[in-house]
C-alpha cells in the first residue's frame, strides 16, 4: 500500500506540515562533507594514483592506471553501432531537438554594443569557456539523456574541449551512455565516478586535464565535492533530489497524473512528488490509480519509499492558492495539468521548468522536448535557472573611449576616486584630459 500523506490547506497546521514536507538536509551531510574532503585532498596530492584507488573502492572497477579507464573513440563508436536502429533514431531525434532549442537560445545572444552619445562605444563580448567537465551520473541508473542535455549546449556555445566522467559500477558500461557520448562527440571520456571524478576534473591529474567548469547532476557525494571545489572551478549548481509538483483541476485523466507522480518518484527514495488540486474527488481518483498501478512498477520499492517519505496529495481552496504554494516550493518541475494553463502561467515565478497542459508530461522534458533537463532543485528555482548555452560562456565588458568623449568620464571618475581616497585613480583619469587638469 502507498503511504502517501494527505494535506489540506484549510487545516490550521498546514504551513508547518508543508515546511516539514519540503525540508531536506540530505543523508548525514556532515559525514559526507568530511569523507569528500579527504577524497579531494588525496586526489589533489596524489593525482592519478588516488583516482585509481577510489574508483576501485567505490565503483568496484580495478585498473592499473587512469589511462586504462579512458573510454576511447573506438569503444564509443562500437557501442553506437551496436544499438538497435530504433534506439539510435531516438537518440538522434532527441539530439536534433535539443540542438535546435539551444541554437535558438544562442541566437538570442548576450553580445551588444552601443554609442553612449559622447562618441564612446560600450558593450559586452561573449566567448565560450575553453574546457568543460561533464559529470554523467550512473549509480542507480544510466542516463544517456544527461549526455545529450549537457554536452550539446556546451558544443552549441562553442566550448573547445569537453571532458566527461561517468561511473561504471562493478565495471558495467552502459552501451546507451557510451553511444550517446560517441554521437555528440566528446574530446575525452573516463569511466570514473564519485568525488574522485570531481576532484580530477577540478584539480587535474597526470592524465586528466583541469577544466574551467563542471556541470551535471550526481548524488550526495558528487554534490558535496562540487560544493568544495567551487572557486577552483566554476560549477552549474548543487543538485538535490529530483522534484515534481503538479497543479491539477481534474481535467487530465487520473491515470496520467498517477504515472507522472510515479515517474518522478522512481528516481530515488529522496525524490519528491506533490499533487495539488481543489478537487477532492480527483485527488482520491489519482490515489486509486496509483494503488492499482503500483504492483506493475519495476521500481516499486523506490516509488513507495519516495512517496511515503516526501510525497503528498494536497487539497487546496482553488487553483490560485495551488500556484501560490507552487511558488513557495519552487519545484524543479511544475506541471500545470489544467484546462487553461496559459491563464495560470503569468503567476508562476519560481520553477525550473513549467509544463503546460495534460499532454506536457514531465517525462517529455526529461528526454525529448528540447530544453535541458538539468534544472535547479530543492527550492533553488527561486534564483537559479536551467542549464543552457549561457552557462558555457563568459562575458567581458567592452569599453572603447574616444579622445573627445573622455572628458566627462574622466572628471566624474576623478571626483569619485578622490572621494574614496584613491589619488592614483584620480590622476590616471585626469591624465587622459588634454590639459591634464580638472
Amino acid at each position: 500500500m502507498i503511504g502517501v500523506r494527505r494535506l489540506d490547506t484549510a487545516s490550521r497546521d498546514f504551513d508547518d506540515a508543508l515546511d516539514r514536507l519540503i525540508h531536506w538536509d540530505g543523508p548525514a551531510m556532515g559525514e559526507i562533507e568530511r569523507a569528500v574532503a579527504g577524497v579531494l585532498e588525496d586526489v589533489r596530492e596524489r593525482g592519478d594514483a588516488a583516482v585509481v584507488e577510489y574508483t576501485a573502492r567505490f565503483d568496484g572497477v580495478t585498473a592499473p592506471d587512469v589511462a586504462a579507464l579512458r573510454l576511447d573513440a573506438g569503444t564509443l563508436s562500437e557501442c553506437w553501432q551496436r544499438l538497435p536502429e530504433s534506439d539510435r533514431k531516438a537518440l538522434a531525434d532527441a539530439s536534433r531537438r535539443i540542438r535546435r532549442y539551444h541554437e535558438r537560445q544562442l541566437e538570442q545572444g548576450g553580445a551588444f554594443e552601443y554609442d553612449d552619445g559622447l562618441g564612446n562605444r560600450l558593450g559586452q563580448r561573449v566567448v565560450p569557456l575553453d574546457r568543460v567537465g561533464v559529470y554523467v551520473p550512473g549509480g542507480q541508473a544510466a542516463y544517456p539523456s544527461t549526455v545529450l542535455m549537457t554536452v550539446i549546449p556546451a558544443r552549441v556555445a562553442g566550448v573547445r574541449e569537453v571532458a566527461v566522467t561517468v561511473p561504471t559500477p562493478n565495471g558495467e558500461r552502459n552501451s546507451h551512455v557510451l553511444a550517446a557520448l560517441d554521437m555528440v562527440g566528446v574530446d575525452e571520456a573516463f569511466a570514473i565516478g564519485g568525488a574522485q571524478a570531481i576532484g580530477a576534473l577540478a584539480f587535474g591529474t597526470e592524465t586528466i586535464g583541469r577544466v574551467d567548469k563542471i556541470v551535471g547532476p550526481g548524488g550526495a557525494h558528487v554534490a558535496a565535492a562540487k560544493r568544495q571545489v567551487f572557486g577552483h572551478v566554476g560549477i552549474d549548481s548543487i543538485a538535490g533530489p529530483s522534484e515534481v509538483l503538479i497543479v491539477a483541476d481534474g481535467s487530465v485523466p487520473a491515470h496520467w497524473t498517477a504515472l507522472d507522480l510515479f515517474s518522478q518518484s522512481e528516481h530515488d527514495a529522496a525524490a519528491q512528488a506533490l499533487l495539488l488540486s481543489p478537487d477532492a474527488n480527483y485527488l482520491e481518483a489519482v490515489a486509486d490509480r496509483m494503488q492499482a498501478a503500483l504492483p506493475d512498477m519495476a521500481r516499486r520499492e523506490i516509488i513507495e519509499a519516495s512517496l511515503g517519505a516526501r510525497g503528498a496529495l494536497i487539497k487546496t481552496r482553488d487553483l490560485d492558492e495551488a500556484v501560490t504554494i507552487a511558488n513557495r516550493v519552487a519545484p524543479e518541475h511544475l506541471q500545470l495539468a489544467v484546462a487553461d494553463p496559459e491563464a495560470l502561467l503569468p503567476r508562476v515565478v519560481n520553477a525550473g521548468a513549467v509544463f503546460l497542459g495534460g499532454y506536457a508530461a514531465e517525462v517529455l522534458g526529461d528526454y525529448s522536448a528540447g530544453p535541458s533537463h538539468v534544472l535547479p532543485t530543492f527550492g533553488t528555482a527561486r534564483y537559479a535557472s536551467p542549464l543552457g548555452v549561457i552557462d558555457f560562456t563568459k562575458r567581458s565588458s567592452i569599453i572603447r573611449i574616444d579622445p573627445k568623449g573622455v572628458r566627462d568620464l574622466a572628471r566624474t571618475a576623478a571626483a569619485l576616486a578622490e572621494a574614496e581616497g584613491l589619488g592614483a585613480h584620480a590622476l590616471a583619469a585626469l591624465a587622459r584630459l588634454d590639459d591634464g587638469s580638472p
